[in-house]
């Protein structure tokens, strides 16, 4: 059977036999505005759209058929994108969908597809679709790296005593460093939107969606970095019975990470949706449950990270508060890896629920925000100078970093009994395209610098300069090493 029989067999046993079909083919070399406005004509004359990619020895072709295919599979009103191995024609009569549609340019000329629909009694239709679509050159601006904004400053290497340049030997110390992380999963899908106006019913935001790209986020992102930087990782979590774990265990492992989840079937895994127009963030929806884990689940965990701290280097832990690392877990975990000597880092994010970053005892390093510091302390009163030691003194940690979003880092060091020695670093992206990765960029790379030998200053610069790469596009994708040494060699810099 040829590969084109099989989807043809596929697409129809996923139909409902009321569901009617559409089929679009093209070239699609880049896929451009026009190309939008034809196939969200097509997905509104049907309930499935289905899109045919020519093959590469088709006329026009420009890119391999693979990386088209992809281009048009990212776009969220197509059902299916089939690669075609010969003829439109021939996979119509194959398909037999219900409509094809064309470009209104093709409606006067000879079209070869009209015989194949009149064979089987289905429709062709011309158009090209609505005006209204926003240029895609907005949606790839969206997804492309840029790097171009990031800015290092050079006052801050000069006052501790190290050159830029030599984060990059410090970068040669990460590969094979073995590092456990444990925390929540979260799976982000960010949906870019066409922003239609406001409707005339009532004072509402409508919006078309366009493409959907999704990424694995939260505790899994900080695994995905530390690959990327060339660590061994294990990455100990929960997940639900759900496509969507099932996503985030197919991405890790592309990613090389070790990924070892535990099943509880009273949540789903966690996912949280962007939808998003001309490059800002519209909405956010959650889909989660915050329950503690259950104690047979715990049990299993803490048995299966205490296994891996027989040969841990770095234990992270990265904590979004919804139910993956409860008190009393936290508090066997951190035991074991102090018996076995070894090193530990914590980050609780509260951005949108409540937590306490100081419940992370005798910690090597913690990176909260201002708020989750205030939070922890109970405290939005005192100056930031006074709350960061507090911090320190109650959670027993060594480290302190205090990320300020747009205004940088604030960095506190325990240089003795009841002693601090303080510095700040400001942001090294002053226009950033998505903000959400900065905080697990920053945790991993701070945290794995330390490990390596650097000090906190030399580590905070190199977690500043990721977490700055990081933001530099939309979508939590994992650091490389490369990366981080190419933005090093450049020569931009700011003044502090």
């Amino acid at each position: 059977m040829s590969e084109a029989d099989r989807v043809c067999r596929e697409i129809r046993a996923a139909c409902e036999p009321e569901q009617t079909v559409a089929f679009v083919s093209g070239n699609f070399n880049v896929v451009h505005p026009g190309h939008l406005r034809l196939l969200k004509f097509a997905a509104e004359q049907a309930d499935i759209l289905v899109v045919g990619v020519n093959p590469d020895t088709t006329p026009g072709v420009t890119l391999a058929q693979d990386m088209r295919l992809e281009n048009v599979r990212s776009i969220a009103f197509v059902h299916h994108a089939v690669r075609l191995e010969d003829s439109a024609t021939a996979f119509i009569s194959r398909l037999q969908p219900t409509i094809v549609v064309k470009g209104k340019e093709f409606e006067d000329r000879i079209n070869p597809e009209q015989e194949a629909v009149d064979a089987y009694g289905g429709r062709l239709l011309f158009s090209s679709g609505e005006l209204r679509f926003a240029s895609l050159s907005l949606l790839e601006r969206d997804a492309n790296v840029d790097i171009s904004t990031v800015r290092k400053p050079q006052e801050f290497p000069k006052r501790h005593g190290f050159d830029i340049s030599q984060l990059k030997g410090l970068l040669g110390k990460l590969a094979g460093m073995r590092v456990a992380v444990i925390g929540d999963l979260i799976v982000d899908e960010y949906v870019t939107c066409d922003a239609v106006g406001m409707s005339q019913e009532d004072p509402t935001i409508v919006v078309t969606p366009l493409m959907t790209r999704t990424f694995v986020g939260g505790a899994g992102a900080v695994a995905a970095h530390a690959h990327g930087l060339g660590a061994d990782v294990s990455f100990f979590t929960l997940v639900g019975d759900d496509e969507a774990s099932r996503f985030a265990r197919s991405t890790l492992e592309q990613h090389g990470v070790n990924f070892r989840p535990f099943s509880d079937q009273t949540r789903p895994t966690t996912r949280k949706q962007r939808f998003r127009a001309l490059n800002k963030t519209l909405l956010r929806v959650n889909h989660l449950r915050q329950h503690p884990a259950d104690a047979d689940i715990q049990k299993q965990m803490l048995a299966s990270v205490e296994n891996a701290l027989k040969t841990c280097d770095l234990l992270l832990f990265s904590c979004f508060n919804y139910g993956c690392l409860p008190q009393d877990l936290v508090d066997a975990i951190t035991e074991r890896a102090k018996a076995k000597g070894v090193m530990m880092a914590a980050d609780s994010q509260v951005s949108s629920q409540t937590g306490d970053v100081s419940r992370f005892k005798g910690m090597t390093m913690l990176t909260p925000t201002e708020r989750e510091a205030r939070v922890a302390l109970n405290d939005f009163i005192s100056g930031l100078a006074v709350v960061s030691e507090r911090l320190v003194e109650r959670a027993r940690a060594k480290h302190l970093v205090i990320t300020l979003g747009a205004e940088g880092a604030l960095i506190n060091t325990m240089t003795g009994v009841g002693t601090f020695s303080s510095d700040r670093l400001p942001a090294f992206n002053p226009s950033p395209k998505d903000v959400s990765g900065a905080g697990d960029s920053l945790f991993m790379a701070t945290s794995m610098a330390l490990r390596a030998g650097a000090d906190i200053w030399q580590a905070s610069y190199l977690g500043s300069l990721a977490a700055a790469l990081q933001v530099s596009r939309v979508g939590n994708l994992p650091l490389t090493t490369a990366e981080l040494v190419r933005e090093i060699d450049e020569a931009g810099f700011s003044q502090e």
